[in-house]
């Protein structure tokens, strides 16, 4: 071997040496590569972790924010319909300004297990309204309670008194009112509101001033302010029904026994009403009644005369009593053709249910009592008549 040759295989076995120590760090740095990948993995996970909680802490958030009252503003009304869901009520209400999020708040409601409660009608709140507030409103259905009118009927009045006073009250047009008093009829197309049968029953009378005098029964109303003149009145006879049904149960037996109509029935507890202030003196004054039509005499009852007169007075004169009107009992035999004011149930009773006396007269005592003097002949009514003059001058 050469010096040459020597020198060419100590470079190669320098090369190997070499190569093998450049071999070594080389699996070192693929080990340092693996545990660098662990590590990232790690806080790639920690990563993660923190951004789910940090993104389940921001729902949070926007969902508690999005629960809280809005800002206070002004009252608000509005309808909710019925069969609507939870999910469209809660729209309704952010779309009013009552809560921040209808979304939220449906999910709310999910949770909750509330909103099946809710009830229909309208309501009215203001913008800042805690929620629970809210929720309890729709279940317990605290609506805006309509807008309504009171008004008092006294017994004794008639259709154009009644008229009278609900004009003045701004309640009806006086006109109308008459108007559906003379023609019943036009009161039975009245959608979705029920007339009794007497309605149908009231006769043709000629001469009669108004058909349904007498049928609009006395007492306090609480009725809504857009009620037209067609549901008051039939509100007022619907409660004539009703009030009959507090009479003993056989008084259309009764009324029948009596020989009456229903229509007449009410005209003679009309002409008590008129006469009688005193409870107990009701029946009394049904017998005179029921006793002269007996015997064909006529009623001679001044309430008559009082209905055919354009005006009221204090006091009739004997002038009064020959004013040409079929409603003049004076001058006409039998009950007048209807009833002559708005009878109250007492009178209906006493109607229905006369006291049995042979009386044929009655006076009005004078002395402030406001009671009658009696009497079965014409001799004892004028001494009547001359007894009650004298308490009047005493007094």
């Amino acid at each position: 071997m050469n010096f040459d040759d020597m020198d060419k295989s100590q470079e190669r076995r320098s090369m190997v040496e070499d190569g093998a120590a450049r071999n070594k760090p080389a699996v070192a740095s693929t080990k340092l590569t693996a545990k660098s990948k662990r590590k990232m993995a790690f806080w790639t996970f920690m990563f993660l972790v923190c951004l789910l909680a940090g993104g389940a802490g921001g729902l949070l958030l926007y969902m508690g924010n999005a629960l809280q009252p809005t800002e206070p503003g002004q009252e608000v009304k509005f309808t909710i319909p019925r069969g609507i869901s939870s999910a469209r009520i809660a729209n309704q209400l952010e779309q009013n300004g009552l809560i921040r999020n209808g979304t939220v708040f449906a999910y709310y409601l999910k949770y909750k297990k509330m909103g099946d409660q809710f009830q229909a009608g309208e309501y009215a709140m203001s913008p800042g309204i805690e929620l629970e507030r809210i929720i309890e409103m729709l279940n317990n259905g605290e609506t805006v309670q309509p807008e309504t009118f009171k008004a008092t009927i006294a017994e004794g009045l008639t259709v154009e008194q009644i008229a009278e006073l609900l004009t003045e009250q701004g309640i009806v047009d006086k006109a109308k009112w008459l108007d559906l008093a003379a023609h019943p009829e036009k009161l039975q197309s009245s959608g979705g509101m029920t007339l009794p049968a007497f309605i149908k029953q009231i006769p043709n009378h000629e001469g009669m001033k108004f058909a349904l005098e007498g049928y609009l029964f006395p007492e306090t109303y609480e009725m809504l302010v857009e009620s037209t003149e067609q549901d008051i009145m039939i509100r007022f006879i619907q409660e004539l029904s009703a009030k009959l049904k507090g009479l003993p149960e056989d008084w259309d037996e009764q009324m029948d026994k009596l020989g009456l109509s229903f229509h007449e029935m009410l005209t003679i507890a009309s002409l008590i009403e008129r006469e009688v202030a005193l409870d107990d003196e009701r029946p009394v004054v049904a017998s005179v009644i029921y006793n002269r039509i007996k015997k064909k005499m006529r009623l001679e009852i001044d309430a008559t005369v009082q209905y055919a007169l354009a005006e009221h007075k204090d006091r009739l004169l004997i002038v009064d009593t020959k004013i040409e009107s079929p409603y003049n009992t004076y001058l006409n035999a039998g009950l007048p053709p209807g009833p002559i004011a708005s009878p109250s149930l007492a009178s209906i009773h006493a109607a229905l249910n006369p006291e049995e006396t042979k009386f044929l007269f009655y006076v009005t005592k004078k002395d402030g009592s406001k009671g009658h003097l009696f009497a079965e002949t014409l001799k004892q009514h004028q001494n009547n008549i001359n007894a009650s003059n004298k308490t009047a001058k005493n007094n």
